[in-house]
């Protein structure tokens, strides 16, 4: 995974509530097995119609919304446990979803594949739609290490993270990398715990 730490970016506003994961990514795009090429498909049935063609008022089809945070409405990525909804997010190109609450698996799926969710109050939530609504180049700054998500007028947001997670993302680790970065002390521990045959 690519590595988390600071992320300064314009944001993507879809206050639209209980986004579930089949609207994410529609089911008949899930036959793949590598995590590349599911953005494409991303929020697929409300990007384009039925003919493919675009549609124009959509908010990913508004060329003056970019970056790489998606700011969502309440209860996002609820529905199916599909870790694809998290891999067509990533593979769009978002590294931060910011919303009031987020359904407990798609929260873990996110964290696993490098994706941060970062959890706000409703009225901070309300609040980032109007400055983006109100300027969408607004710009933001997440501090992962610092747990601080602000833009450059003083407004800041002070979000919390699992303490194992939040180092995974800041070392670009699932895991696996996790484990084997810790090898050494595995090892150590093993030995210092190990006994002796008879």
């Amino acid at each position: 995974m690519k590595k988390l730490e600071l992320v300064t970016s314009t944001a993507v506003p879809l206050p639209i509530e209980d986004i579930d994961t089949d609207q994410i990514i529609p089911a008949r795009f899930l036959k793949g097995i590598s995590k590349l090429g599911f953005g494409e498909n991303l929020f697929r049935d409300w990007r384009y119609d039925k003919a493919d063609q675009e549609i124009p008022d959509f908010v990913l089809n508004n060329k003056i919304y970019t970056g790489e945070i998606l700011l969502a409405g309440k209860n996002f990525g609820c529905g199916s446990s599909r870790e694809h909804a998290a891999w067509a997010l990533v593979d769009y190109g978002f590294r931060i979803v910011v919303s009031s609450f987020f359904a407990d698996i798609f929260k873990g799926n996110a964290l696993n594949n490098g994706i941060l969710p970062i959890q706000v109050t409703e009225t901070e939530l309300d609040h980032l739609f109007r400055l983006v609504e109100h300027d969408s180049r607004a710009t933001f700054t997440v501090d992962l290490p610092q747990q601080l998500m602000h833009d450059a007028n003083g407004f800041s947001i002070q979000f919390d993270i699992d303490v194992y997670k939040k180092e995974c993302l800041l070392n670009g680790y699932d895991d696996i990398d996790y484990l084997l970065s810790i090898k050494d002390e595995i090892v150590a521990f093993e030995k210092m715990n190990s006994s002796p045959v008879a």
